[in-house]
C-alpha cells in the first residue's frame, strides 16, 4: 500500500509540473496548442514506470532465476583464465547438466544459507568446483564433502567426526560452516570476495603473505595481482566463469537441470538411532536417496549419542513422521545376544558386528572395557546385509576397492606401515593405492585393515619405476602439507625420514630429505 500512495503522489507532482510548464508564456517559436493527451500519455508512463519498481518482484521462477538475482561480482571476462573456463564449461554441456542435476537436493537448502549469511549467490555454484555437488567426494588432501572441508577446518567450524558420522559430509552442518568460513575470511580481507575465494583453497595464510609480498614490493594487491598457488589461480576464474554461464544459459546453449525453488527435503528430529533401512521403509524411499539426503551418517545407523535429525524428501516426510511415532524407540534398531567367548575383546566383537565399543559399553551398561567369557551383551546389529547400505563407508569401500583394472593384489596392514611405504612394496603411486581403498595418502592406516592394489604387466612405467633420494630446500609458505603434495609422498614419511614433529614450523631454507618417486614432478 505504501507504494501506491507513493506512486499517486509522484504522478500528482508530475501532472502539476506539465500544467506549470504549459501555463507559462509562450515564445514566438513555439506558438502552438499544448498536447493535453501527450501530457497525460507521458503522466501516465511516469505512474507505470513507479509502480514497476515499488511493486515487489515476482517470485523466482526456478532456482537458477533466484541465484542470478543474487548475484554480486563482477565476472571480468577480460580475463584470459575465467574466458578460457566459460569456454570449457559451455563446451561441456554434458557436464552441466550432470552436476545441476546432482545439485538439486542441495542448493536450494545453500542458497537459502547464504542469502541469510549475506553472501553472494555465486557461492551456490562453489560446490561445483569443490566436489562436482558430490556430498560423498574425497580428496587426495583429506577433504570431504561437497565443501570439501579437510579434517582440522571441519572441526575448528564444529563438524565432528567420528566413527559413526563425519559433519564435513552433512548438507546442513557443512553448508552451515562453510557460510561462517566464508563471513569470517570477508572480515579478514575487508569484504573481496575474489579473496576469500582464494583463501577458502589455499589458506588464509596462503594469501594473506602474498599480498603483504606486493604490498613490499609496491604492487597491486588484487587477486589478479597476487602470486598464487597454480590451482588457485585457476579456482577463482572456474567460479566467475561458472556464474557467466549460469547467468546466461541460453546464450551459451547450456542445459541447466530443472530445479525448483522450493525445499527438496525436511528435517526431522527422530530422537534416538535408527537403523537407516529402518528408517527408509518409514519414509517409502530406497535407501539410496536417504544416504544421499543424511551423507553425513556413515554406518548402517545414525550415532548413537546425537544428532539424531534425517533428512527426508518433503513429499515423503508427513508419512515418514507418522510411521516413526507408532515404532517404540527400542526397536528402531536391531539387537543380537552375544555370548562371550573366551579371548574375546570389546574392540574385537565390536568390529565384527560394524558397532563401537562405546555402543556396546552404553548399551550394557558397561563402565570399563573388562568382559568375561560366558558373559551375555546385547549388540545393535544392521538389520540387513552389508550390501544393502551402498553408501555405508565399508561398502564404498569396497565397490572402489573392485573398480580398478589389472592384476589385483591384497595386503593387510602391519603395526608401523605406511601408505607410502605398503606402495613402494606393491610397486605402485602412492596415489593410485590411496584412490583404490577410498582414502588420502595422509589417512592414518589401522593394523588389520585390508588394502588392495592393481598392476599392469603392459605398465611399464610401473615396472621401471625407482626411488630418488632428495635434498629439498623449505621455501617461503611450505608446510609439511604443501611439501607432502608437492612430491606425493606422506606427511608421516616426511615427520619420520626427518625426527620432527608434524606440528614442527618449517623455516625458510631449512632442508629436508626426502625419498621419492623418481616419476615425482618435484
Amino acid at each position: 500500500m505504501v507504494y501506491k500512495k507513493f506512486a499517486v503522489a509522484i504522478l500528482a507532482a508530475a501532472v502539476g509540473a506539465c500544467a506549470q510548464i504549459d501555463s507559462a508564456p509562450q515564445t514566438a517559436d513555439a506558438v502552438q496548442t499544448p498536447d493535453i493527451d501527450a501530457d497525460a500519455s507521458e503522466a501516465n508512463a511516469v505512474s507505470q514506470n513507479i509502480l514497476a519498481v515499488a511493486e515487489p518482484a515476482l517470485p523466482p521462477k526456478d532456482i537458477w532465476q533466484r541465484l542470478r538475482r543474487g548475484f554480486t561480482l563482477d565476472r571480468q571476462l577480460e580475463q584470459p583464465k575465467v574466458k578460457d573456463y566459460v569456454s570449457y564449461f559451455s563446451s561441456n554441456q554434458g557436464y552441466m547438466a550432470r552436476v545441476t542435476e546432482r545439485s538439486r537436493r542441495y542448493i536450494f537448502h545453500v542458497a537459502e544459507q547464504l542469502e541469510q549469511a549475506n553472501v553472494p549467490m555465486e557461492f551456490a555454484l562453489l560446490p561445483i568446483v569443490e566436489s562436482a555437488y558430490d556430498p560423498f567426494a574425497y580428496s587426495h588432501a583429506q577433504a570431504s564433502g561437497m565443501w570439501q572441508f579437510i579434517p582440522a577446518t571441519g572441526r575448528s567450524f564444529g563438524l565432528h567426526q567420528n566413527w559413526w558420522y563425519d559433519g564435513r559430509r552433512d548438507v546442513v552442518e557443512s553448508t552451515r560452516a562453510a557460510t561462517e568460513y566464508f563471513n569470517y575470511l570477508s572480515a579478514k580481507f575487508d569484504g573481496d570476495w575474489l579473496l576469500v575465494l582464494a583463501a577458502y583453497n589455499a589458506g588464509e595464510g596462503t594469501v594473506r603473505r602474498a599480498i603483504e609480498r606486493n604490498q613490499r614490493a609496491g604492487k597491486g594487491t588484487s587477486f589478479w595481482d597476487l602470486k598464487l598457488p597454480r590451482e588457485t589461480r585457476r579456482y577463482v576464474p572456474q567460479l566467475l566463469a561458472l556464474a557467466e554461464v549460469v547467468a546466461r544459459p541460453d546464450h551459451y546453449r547450456v542445459p541447466l537441470h530443472d530445479v525448483g525453488n522450493t525445499p527438496y527435503y525436511t528435517a526431522v528430529n527422530v530422537g534416538s538411532q535408527i537403523d537407516l533401512a529402518q528408517a527408509a521403509e518409514l519414509a517409502g524411499v530406497e535407501i539410496e536417496e536417504l544416504y544421499l539426503l543424511n551423507p553425513g551418517y556413515n554406518r548402517w545407523a545414525t550415532d548413537p549419542n546425537g544428532s539424531h535429525r534425517l533428512l527426508i524428501p518433503s513429499s515423503k516426510s508427513a508419512r515418514f513422521v507418522e510411521a516413526l511415532e507408532k515404532l517404540p524407540a527400542d526397536q528402531r534398531v536391531s539387537w543380537q545376544r552375544y555370548k562371550v567367548a573366551r579371548g574375546d575383546s570389546l574392540s574385537v566383537i565390536a568390529r565384527r558386528y560394524e558397532t563401537t565399543v562405546a555402543a556396546i559399553q552404553q548399551t550394557n551398561k558397561l563402565r570399563g572395557s573388562r568382559i568375561r567369557a560366558g558373559q551375555t551383551l546385547l549388540i545393535p546389529s544392521a538389520s540387513g546385509p552389508s550390501a544393502q547400505y551402498a553408501y555405508s563407508i565399508d561398502q564404498r569401500v569396497q565397490k572402489r576397492q573392485s573398480s580398478g583394472k589389472g592384476k589385483k593384489s591384497n595386503y593387510t596392514v602391519r603395526p608401523g606401515d605406511t601408505l607410502w611405504g605398503i606402495a613402494r612394496s606393491l610397486d605402485v603411486k602412492v596415489r593410485e593405492l590411496a584412490s583404490w581403498n577410498n582414502m588420502a595418502p595422509g589417512d592414518t592406516l589401522r593394523p588389520g585393515r585390508q588394502l588392495v592394489a592393481y598392476s599392469s604387466t603392459s605398465n611399464s612405467d610401473s615396472s621401471n619405476r625407482t626411488t630418488r633420494k632428495v635434498s629439498y630446500r623449505v621455501r617461503n609458505g611450505d608446510s609439511l602439507y604443501r611439501i607432502a603434495r608437492k612430491f606425493r609422498i606422506d606427511i608421516g614419511d616426511i615427520v619420520r625420514w626427518n625426527k620432527i614433529s608434524k606440528g614442527s614450523y618449517l623455516q625458510p631454507g631449512q632442508r629436508l630429505t626426502l625419498f621419492v618417486d623418481s616419476a615425482s614432478n618435484g
